[in-house]
């Protein structure tokens, strides 16, 4: 059986990781879908995607803020017989927002933020370089937020945690451009997901009235921009794209 091209993605039960699954499904990869607690919808996700000519896709459900769950993870991945040993694109989507003040904040609500936004692409990427390596070609892609360049009231553990992939990204990139490996961030700004449900009608459309192209960007808009950017040249790495309607 011929292999098909892995593709990784974290918090992909819905929202950008969901559309950017239906997106890449399209284009002949297989995909590997994970989800901490959403599973129900990441099996429709599934079947939406198997009904899909010619597209593959397994499901691999776990916390990847939890290193041991992303080894068992990524230990599933190798033993695929759709695939050579590993994943050719990696893309860290999984992410959790709090809103309150940090001085409220408590330890176990920070270091859930950090642990599910920063140390889940820290931990994904150590499993996935190795095959990447020795293939001498892949590409990773982390999501992040336009709050990881401005920083959000309220959000300080949020902001944190995406600045963080930002240093990440750029440090990672220039370890790996040797071996021919792209590692990329897009900035999201507002992108109408369940992760912005919790606004009321009134703080939606205040925060609308602040985006220069006056909405919300749709997830299979934010889908759309990840595949361009696993399209572009291989020669732009190390990159924070900014897709946030002109807000910064």
């Amino acid at each position: 059986m011929e292999k098909k091209k892995g593709v990784l993605i974290t918090g992909a039960s819905r929202g950008i990781g969901r559309a950017a699954a239906l997106l890449l499904a399209r284009y002949g990869f297989h995909l590997f879908l994970n989800s901490a607690h959403h599973l129900d919808a990441l099996k429709e996700v599934q079947k939406e995607i198997l009904r899909l000519p010619g597209a593959s896709c397994e499901l691999c459900p776990g916390n990847v803020g939890d290193p041991g769950q992303v080894r068992n993870m990524f230990s599933q991945i190798s033993r695929s017989e759709q695939v050579d040993g590993g994943v050719e694109i990696l893309i860290n989507n999984a992410g959790i927002s709090h809103i309150g003040l940090l001085s409220d904040m408590t330890d176990s609500e920070w270091n859930q933020v950090i642990a599910t936004n920063l140390s889940s692409a820290f931990y994904c990427c150590r499993e996935a370089i190795p095959h990447m390596v020795s293939k001498k070609t892949g590409k990773i892609l982390n999501i992040s937020s336009m709050w990881g360049r401005s920083g959000a009231s309220c959000e300080a553990a949020y902001s944190a945690s995406k600045a963080g992939i930002h240093g990440l990204t750029q440090a990672l990139a220039k370890e790996l451009a040797p071996s021919n490996i792209q590692v990329n961030a897009i900035a999201f700004g507002v992108i109408d997901t369940a992760m912005n449900q919790m606004l009321d009608p009134d703080e939606r459309l205040a925060l609308q009235d602040e985006i220069p192209a006056g909405r919300f960007a749709a997830p299979e808009e934010a889908a759309q921009m990840i595949l361009h950017v696993l399209q572009a040249p291989s020669y732009m790495t190390g990159q924070i794209i900014g897709f946030d309607g002109g807000f910064l």
